[in-house]
């Protein structure tokens, strides 16, 4: 099974053609490949290109844990970054489909930048979705064990809980990141982050991520905080979203359309020995 591996900023994934496969991936098999010791290591796996009637090329992401995402922005430029690579597209724009909506790419410097057209951030409670009635999810209250914090929810083809602070840490993401992503009112978990606004054209996150833990990077992350700030009205339509893993250009309309560039690096290629999947983790 031959896989290919690039990293966002630290955001690392496996792409894997589909054609490559001699059977459909299973939960125990993803769960050990993305697995640090006893598999390749990585934050999920990109199985594609896939057919589609929407787009050139469709994909599905998959978390460590196993489950499947609606959608990465970290994955999305990787995956287009293979398609350049592997010569399946050019230097124009280019579809690809994905649960969470369709979007559009273009792939830049030789392949070393990707800017991505995300798709639009809304923030109603049934579209995240969040528990309760139809409500835009603005600046609520949530416990998550012995704190109390206030959160806005938003999506943007996958759910996010952010909140906002004004000092953010690693070590607080992984305390309440966990607490956060399963609590009863996301009934399909969340991904989690904890904001800091530095000025009107910067931010900086902390990411638990739904299905992978803590995460160095992560562009649907950056997005759904980028126009949570705006939502707020505490950033500008152009924010520079600063993580552990690096930095992230978002670009905003009035609609909360966004617009994500970053960088994306080629780690290697190889293949995957059969005797691999001997292992249960």
């Amino acid at each position: 099974m031959k896989f290919f591996k690039y990293h966002a900023l630290g955001n690392d994934y496996l792409v894997i053609d589909p054609k490559d496969l001699s059977a459909p991936l299973t939960e125990p098999q993803i769960r050990v490949i993305c697995h640090r010791n006893f598999g390749i290591g990585s934050d999920g796996i990109l199985l594609g290109p896939l057919p589609s009637a929407k787009a050139k090329f469709a994909l599905k992401i998959f978390n460590p844990d196993g489950s499947e995402a609606e959608k990465s922005g970290n994955g999305l430029r990787i995956f287009s970054r293979y398609l350049f690579d592997r010569k399946l597209v050019g230097d124009g724009e280019f579809p690809i489909e994905t649960p969470g909506g369709l979007v559009k790419s273009i792939v830049m410097d030789h392949g070393r930048t990707v800017r991505v057209e995300m798709g639009k951030v809304g923030f109603w409670s049934d579209e995240i979705p969040v528990i309760g009635p139809r409500r835009e999810v603005i600046n609520e209250k949530i416990t998550a064990g012995d704190r109390a914090f206030t959160f806005c929810a938003a999506t943007i083809g996958n759910p996010h809980c952010v909140l906002p602070l004004p000092e953010i840490s690693e070590a607080l993401a992984k305390q309440y990141g966990p607490l956060l992503e399963r609590h009863s009112s996301f009934p399909k978990r969340i991904n989690v982050q904890f904001l800091r606004v530095i000025d009107r054209g910067n931010i900086q996150i902390e990411i638990w991520e739904r299905g992978a833990g803590y995460t160095l990077a992560s562009g649907s992350s950056s997005s759904a905080a980028a126009a949570v700030a705006r939502k707020l009205g505490l950033v500008d339509d152009a924010v520079q979203v600063h993580m552990p893993g690096g930095v992230i250009s978002i670009e905003m309309d009035d609609q909360f359309a966004v617009l994500m560039t970053g960088p994306v690096t080629k780690v290697g290629e190889g293949s995957l020995s059969p005797e691999l999947f001997e292992t249960k983790v």
